[in-house]
């Protein structure tokens, strides 16, 4: 009896250190991925906010974009708030991400937070805003000037020459708007056109347009056009139009080549919109913060400076294109951007 107890106890201390052995094996294997978390890339990305339907589409392609090349991103939301936005940059620079994305709310708002990611080691980049007055390291965005361009031009093309236009404007703190509003008036002076009205809608709430195309009907009566700073903004002057009994007997512009926009430029409401490949610029900024986090420097054909207000930064400047019902099926529906269905939706 001794020796079975003997042999019994030898096969238990046997069987435990087996256990021991298999426990620690398995706790070596959880702690593998750990270490290549450490190591993964780590992206924080501040929006203004998704109410505009743009930013939805560039915050997926962005991030999709970042996981296929090793990094993962961290998206915050700052629902216009421009002390929100900076208690995110804060937050980011709390996690010790590798790069910080920023679409700004106020262009000269966020340089103090800006600076403490910057001493912190972190590579900042401004995403489709600049951001005035701050140290950061890569901008990125469609030509704003040719915006307000081709929103010009697409006017000029319909007959404004010696007319009427009145400018409801997006934000003026968001550094865009004061580019694609310059280039148009550049175009308007040039053909004779006199400029009737103007106003901005602050943080970008489009009710504003609409509220000021209700207040002013004897002045939108008296025009032929109404340049709106985006799609979401024309949304509302349509709509405001719609209720006068002007929808579609005046010439409306936009960008961003919203689907709403889409649908009213093949219904005769809006005359055109501009669409920015936001996937080709998401995707690319993608790259290049990935590049810059690993110490690399941004190059290529499209790379070249803007001057912020503190010093040059590299500026990735992508080309835009006007949108009217002529190219509609070639620009958007070609692309992929919205389908033909969505378009043509309510078109008999």
């Amino acid at each position: 009896m001794r020796k079975n107890k003997i042999v019994i106890m030898i096969a238990s201390a046997l069987l435990a250190l087996t256990c021991l052995s298999g426990c620690n094996s398995e706790a070596n294997d959880g702690a593998a991925p750990g270490v290549q978390e450490e190591d993964k890339l780590t992206i924080g990305m501040s929006f203004d906010s998704f109410v505009i339907e743009r930013w939805q589409r560039d915050r997926d392609v962005f991030v999709q974009a970042a996981k296929e090349l090793g990094a993962e991103v961290n998206v915050q939301n700052a629902n216009g708030d421009v002390e929100e936005q900076k208690r995110q940059i804060e937050y980011f620079v709390d996690k010790k991400v590798d790069a910080i994305v920023i679409v700004c709310i106020d262009s000269d708002g966020l340089a103090e937070p800006i600076k403490r990611a910057k001493d912190a080691g972190i590579k900042v980049i401004a995403y489709d805003r600049l951001i005035n007055n701050a140290d950061i390291d890569l901008y990125i965005s469609f030509d704003n000037e040719m915006v307000g361009t081709l929103m010009g031009q697409s006017l000029i093309s319909n007959g404004l020459s010696g007319g009427r236009v009145i400018m409801v404007g997006g934000s003026p703190a968001d550094n865009n708007v004061s580019l694609v509003e310059g280039a148009f008036e550049r175009v308007m002076e040039l053909n004779n056109v006199t400029i009737a009205g103007r106003v901005h809608c602050d943080g970008w709430r489009a009710e504003l347009a609409s509220e000021y195309i209700y207040a002013h009907r004897e002045l939108v009566e008296s025009c032929d056009a109404i340049m709106c700073g985006n799609d979401n903004v024309a949304s509302q002057v349509v709509n405001a139009l719609a209720v006068q009994r002007l929808a579609g007997k005046m010439l409306v512009t936009g960008q961003d080549a919203d689907l709403e926009a889409c649908q009213r430029i093949a219904e005769g409401t809006q005359l055109m919109t501009v669409y920015k490949p936001v996937e080709k610029l998401a995707r690319r900024a993608a790259e290049c913060a990935v590049e810059l986090s690993e110490g690399g420097t941004v190059t290529g054909d499209d790379v070249g400076t803007v001057f912020n207000g503190k010093e040059d930064v590299p500026y990735v400047k992508l080309e835009p294109v006007m949108v009217i019902r002529e190219n509609m099926d070639e620009i958007i529906i070609d692309s992929g951007f919205h389908t033909r269905e969505e378009v043509y939706l309510n078109i008999k």
